[in-house]
């Protein structure tokens, strides 16, 4: 589909399904390579990374721990800036190393805040994977250790990423058709 209405915004093809899986195997590749020989904790972040979460780990293969965390910071289009933990890190993560898996990153307000309460709560490393990386809208100091794909600072939908809880199934990712 080159087009897809979601409420009342309409989503063009930004990302097709392949070129999101081709990114997704390169930084599963680079993660395996980075983390030989030893134990990570992964934690997925909900609900957007779930597609991104589904796919490392199917790259990865092999018996690594997955955990899931989830904090909303979002409503509509717009992030909040108020960061709400809905279901916290169950997994001792104390002297542990620690792999983030993210859907997207722009700010960095979210990952920025939950690095640090991983930290606070003993973590001996805690390194980055996120799927899409808007660099030009980021305003806290948070560096993603493995990055899928740059993009630009459009609205996205599809591969997880949703408009108000719709649209996350689409394999493709579509980005807002402004008016």
């Amino acid at each position: 589909m080159d087009r897809i209405r979601l409420k009342d915004k309409e989503f063009e093809l930004y990302i097709p399904e392949k070129d999101i899986k081709n990114a997704i195997e390169r930084v599963a590749l680079q993660i395996k390579k980075d983390i030989e020989g030893q134990n990570p904790l992964f934690v997925g972040i909900l609900n957007g990374a779930f597609m991104f979460i589904a796919d490392i780990m199917h790259f990865l293969n092999g018996p690594y721990e997955l955990t899931f965390a989830r904090y909303a910071s979002y409503h509509g289009t717009t992030t909040t800036e108020n960061l709400v933990e809905i279901m916290p890190v169950k997994s001792e993560v104390k002297g542990r190393s620690v792999i983030l898996l993210e859907d997207i990153i722009d700010t960095g307000f979210t990952m920025k805040n939950i690095i640090a309460k991983l930290k606070e709560d003993g973590a001996a490393d805690v390194k980055l994977a996120v799927m899409l990386f808007k660099p030009d809208t980021l305003r806290y100091d948070v560096k993603p250790d493995y990055v899928g794909l740059e993009i630009a600072n459009d609205f996205i939908v599809g591969y997880g990423l949703d408009y108000n809880e719709l649209g996350r199934s689409y394999r493709d990712i579509y980005k807002i058709v402004e008016d």
